[in-house]
């Protein structure tokens, strides 16, 4: 598979706001599949599962069978990837701007 194709996935999986609210579920620690579709009172269980596979299948999410429960864990990797090709460099430029605007500014002119 493809970095671009890890990226598509990536994307795309990120473009739906329910998967990105299922993901912010996890930031503070795994979830049961259970906690995570009791969290979407909304849409049936089949619904929040769909997305669940959708997020696996772009490594953003990790399920871990622990007895009769599913475990779910943020894969935060990816996302860093992402951030790295695409916004790192540009961030960089533009704390670099500001910091020579800041300069400008605290320089005293004659």
């Amino acid at each position: 598979m493809s970095s671009e194709e890890d990226s598509d996935r990536i994307f795309k999986a990120l473009a739906d706001g329910r998967r990105r609210r299922l993901l912010d579920l996890l930031k503070d620690g795994p979830k049961t599949t259970g906690a995570l579709c009791d969290a979407f009172p909304e849409i049936d269980r089949c619904t929040v599962m769909q997305h669940m596979r959708v997020l696996e299948a772009a490594n953003l999410l990790i399920a871990q069978r622990k007895g009769r429960e599913r475990w779910n864990h943020l894969n935060a990797l990816p996302i860093k990837d992402i951030y790295d090709r695409w916004i790192g460099d540009y961030a960089t430029g533009a704390v670099n701007l500001l910091a020579r605007l800041k300069d400008d500014l605290e320089t005293p002119s004659n």
